[in-house]
């Protein structure tokens, strides 16, 4: 049994989900096949890559060293750019969902951007998990391993309810695919980008950025900050804090001390006014 194997059976035993055992899997081969030293490595990399990239394969390396090797290694995670994502309107929301014609499409990405789901939730939604009396989705075992309920949009729960029942096949997935399973990743993305050209928004919108705009509109219309983030299955609320910083409505609510000087001015030439009017009023009295 090689290294990788090793590896492999570390990650399983220790509950990765089979994505991540992928992703490290992955950087784990290509480190040892470059056949550099780890801090050449990572320089070699950092020409190369995304900080953010990199640090998934620093993470992969630390674990083999650690876990396979029973070595420790030190190694710092490289210093992530602070990049604010990309949000949609409401206004462009809309003009999204009304190009998508075909009715499971439009359910599809009218439930990711309604319950702020990520792409892998929705394609993954069973239709067990649907509780219509309720009003709520439960979400299973998603990043982190980790179950969450989500409001179930009023305006959708009927729509999916009539058209899982119309359906009334044996298919446990909510969002089917022609070929049986579930639809794919890259499928969703190709049916947000065709709406998005047809819609003419020159945004770079992908299918997380729905997810952000969800997060987005729920912050401008007042939903408070720790329940967005149990709604987003975030672990810390200092990842959801990112989303007070996107808000372009509540930038825009933001009164500049500069209106507020023009308006001490004009109550400050009131109160003179005021004052004169009175002196004139004694004098001729």
């Amino acid at each position: 049994m090689n290294d990788l194997q090793n590896t492999e059976i570390e990650l399983r035993l220790k509950g990765f989900s089979s994505k991540t055992i992928k992703s490290y899997l992955f950087h784990i081969q290509r480190f040892l096949e470059s056949g550099k030293e780890l801090r050449e490595y990572v320089l070699w990399l950092a020409k190369r890559m995304d900080p953010r990239t990199i640090n998934v394969a620093i993470a992969a390396i630390k674990f083999y060293f650690r876990n396979v090797l029973k070595q420790d290694v030190e190694l710092s995670y490289l210093k992530r750019p602070k990049r604010l994502p990309e949000v949609l309107t409401k206004e462009e929301t809309i003009a999204i969902l009304y190009k998508i014609t075909n009715t499971k499409h439009k359910l599809l990405i009218e439930t990711i951007y309604g319950c702020g789901l990520r792409v892998s939730e929705a394609i993954e939604l069973r239709k067990e998990n649907l509780r219509f009396d309720e009003g709520l989705i439960a979400i299973r075992q998603s990043k982190g391993r980790k179950d969450r309920f989500v409001v179930l949009p009023k305006f959708l729960s009927a729509r999916l309810k009539s058209y899982i029942e119309a359906r009334a096949d044996e298919n446990p997935y909510v969002f089917d695919s022609n070929r049986g399973g579930h639809l794919t990743a890259k499928s969703v993305q190709l049916i947000l980008q065709h709406a998005v050209q047809n819609a003419n928004i020159s945004k770079q919108v992908h299918v997380h950025t729905l997810r952000h705009s969800y997060a987005t509109h729920l912050l401008e219309q007042g939903t408070d900050l720790r329940i967005i983030q149990r709604l987003l299955g975030h672990s810390s609320v200092r990842t959801t804090e990112i989303y007070a910083h996107v808000s372009n409505k509540l930038i825009k609510n933001v009164i500049s001390p500069l209106d507020t000087l023009n308006s001490e001015k004009e109550i400050s030439q009131n109160i003179r006014t005021c004052a004169s009017s009175t002196k004139q009023t004694s004098q001729n009295l």
